[in-house]
């Protein structure tokens, strides 16, 4: 029986990426013309790692940071969604074995401010450590979502 791939075993799997593709016909009516680059997971750990305590990202600035840096129209959303989600789950794998420099996921927010409810240990874990970061969470109206009060006060600009 194969053993199970570790997060940090999936985060290094870069494959053939980065890669930029065109947009073609069926994409472009959600994401518009030109091109798009799929980012390799260890690019966005990267640029997940260099926000500082007090700061905060957005999953569209990484999209933003990777489209600029590949020359590309747009950073594809699904994949730096899911490459974010990779870098958490192995931040926290790497927490568990009792490293202390790991990616700092808890300060990359969804679009809107809103908390990744899927990153580990859920929004318990994601506001206990942002709240000790000084920040404020809120719940965003009737929703059962989570958001990071004046989130564009403290957002990380990437250069």
């Amino acid at each position: 029986m194969k053993k199970k791939t570790s997060w940090q075993e999936k985060l290094a799997d870069s494959k053939d990426l980065p890669r930029v593709e065109k947009i073609d016909e069926k994409k472009s009516k959600r994401w518009g013309m030109g091109t798009f680059v799929i980012p390799a997971p260890l690019e966005v750990d990267a640029i997940m790692k260099q926000v500082p305590k007090g700061k905060l990202i957005t999953i569209n600035d990484i999209r933003q940071i990777v489209a600029k840096r590949h020359k590309a129209t747009i950073g594809c959303p699904i994949t730096t969604g899911i490459f974010s989600w990779i870098a958490a789950h192995a931040a926290d794998e790497m927490e568990k074995e009792g490293k202390k420099n790991i990616t700092p996921y808890w300060r990359t927010l969804k679009t809107g401010g809103i908390l990744n409810e899927k990153y580990p240990g859920g929004l318990e874990n994601l506001k206990t450590r942002l709240e000790s970061e000084g920040h404020a969470v809120i719940q965003k109206g009737r929703s059962k979502n989570f958001m990071v009060k004046d989130f564009e006060k403290v957002l990380f600009e990437i250069k």
